[in-house]
């Protein structure tokens, strides 16, 4: 039973990491609804989102790869430092910053408190309508050509925000890119980008932790399945995202975040949930 559970929520993940609706409240929430009826926790969290971040290492191979060649290069002075796909490893590492000293600090509140049902509800709805002020109001005329150090770092505090379950990685990031006036596709992107040193590095710190502490009800077989199952339906998420983003607007998930949060509350207030 217990692996039926984790190949649920490895599904969870992968459909749920890289819409703007936050993958970490799903598993959260559908946890609660599971046979075990328990949180999956934040280390199960963590080590899943390996999987859903291989699928983004993949996708985004041969800008990955570009980008660090070309930033080594910069280094040495083969290349000048202003090179776009250079100056794309800075904003990337710039931008990982805030989510990993943050991470690193607030660990024992992300296990906990930040897990509280009645916060992710909240979030899930406040986030929502930010997303949805920036996608109706926002200019969409920059490209990431046209990233600025001092937006990248912004960035980088927006996906921070991530650390609360219900705000979305992708979602918070997206936002203020959506808000500083860049496009759909530009916006989306770097958020992926962006997140694949801050998600692997917290997976495998959780991992190695795992071993000498383990947590959550899942056992090591049931998180590798789920994590290889987050893997292959993220890749296919992403691929139909950056295509829908082309032509399509996030109003969607802004109505499935309201609706979701709206819903959290009734459920939580009735007693059907409790917040822990």
């Amino acid at each position: 039973m217990q692996l039926i559970e984790a190949i649920i929520l490895g599904l969870v993940q992968g459909l749920t990491e890289f819409l703007p609706i936050s993958s970490s409240a799903h598993l959260r929430i559908i946890g609660e609804f599971l046979p075990s009826a328990q949180d999956p926790g934040a280390t199960f969290t963590a080590i899943t989102q390996i999987g859903t971040e291989t699928a983004v290492l993949v996708y985004f191979w041969g800008t990955i790869v570009r980008v660090i060649r070309a930033w080594f290069r910069s280094l040495s002075g083969k290349i000048p430092r202003n090179d776009p796909d250079a100056r794309m490893g800075w904003l990337i590492i710039i931008g990982t910053i805030p989510i990993g000293v943050l991470g690193f600090l607030f660990q024992d509140v992300i296990r906990g408190t930040f897990r509280n049902l009645w916060l992710v509800a909240v979030v899930m709805i406040v986030f929502g309508l930010l997303l949805g002020a920036a996608d109706r109001y926002g200019k969409r005329t920059r490209e990431l050509t046209d990233l600025t150090y001092p937006h990248g770092l912004a960035l980088g505090f927006a996906q921070a925000l991530a650390l609360i379950p219900g705000v979305s990685r992708s979602g918070a990031t997206t936002t203020l890119g959506l808000a500083l006036g860049y496009t759909r596709p530009a916006a989306a992107e770097y958020a992926f980008l962006l997140a694949v040193p801050a998600v692997f590095g917290s997976g495998f710190y959780e991992l190695i932790q795992s071993f000498e502490e383990p947590g959550g009800p899942y056992g090591p077989i049931d998180t590798a399945v789920a994590t290889v199952v987050a893997f292959g339906v993220g890749l296919a998420v992403i691929a139909f995202l950056m295509q829908y983003l082309k032509r399509g607007s996030f109003l969607p998930f802004v109505i499935y975040r309201l609706a979701l949060g709206a819903l959290l509350i009734v459920l939580l207030s009735v007693g059907v949930l409790q917040p822990y």
